[in-house]
């Protein structure tokens, strides 16, 4: 089997503790992750050992449902998940890591990483799959940070009132 790693990279218009208060909930996912149409089951704020489910969307229209594992945090820092239902897809670990930076005007910002690790068989087809699914895949990780992003700031105008 191939070990395969996908990772995007952005920088949110809010600081880490208003991004890790979001990510943190699990029940918020269908709010800003790209591929997440609804989360099923939760508990709340990530805690290491606890499972929470989604439905997604896959390749085009097809959707899976989808369990993760909160495998590890390190708050403010990073916060690892292993999650299954995504056949091809094996042994898949989605890694979220944070940074503090400052914006062009001064603001505090959050430089987020998002990254996907996963294996994937069936040998030359798997190959092939993996060829047209890492795009997307991409295309996804950068759609749900912008996501979040707005989401921060649409907070955030509300907040300010």
């Amino acid at each position: 089997m191939n070990r395969f790693v996908v990772a995007e990279t952005a920088v949110i218009d809010a600081p880490i503790t208003r991004v890790w208060d979001v990510i943190s909930r699990t029940d918020r996912y269908a709010e800003w992750v790209a591929g997440a149409i609804e989360v099923t089951d939760h508990h709340g704020v990530a805690t290491v050992g606890k499972t929470y489910s989604e439905r997604n969307r896959t390749l085009g229209p097809l959707k899976t449902d989808s369990v993760w594992t909160v495998r590890e945090i390190e708050p403010f820092k990073r916060r690892v998940d292993t999650g299954t239902g995504f056949a091809p897809l094996q042994d898949v670990t989605n890694t979220f890591e944070f940074r503090p930076v400052h914006s062009a005007d001064g603001r505090e910002a959050t430089e987020m990483l998002y990254q996907v690790e996963y294996t994937i068989g069936l040998g030359p087809l798997g190959l092939l799959l993996d060829s047209l699914q890492q795009p997307a895949m991409r295309a996804g990780m950068r759609t749900s940070m912008a996501n979040l992003n707005t989401l921060l700031r649409s907070e955030r105008s509300t907040t300010v009132r």
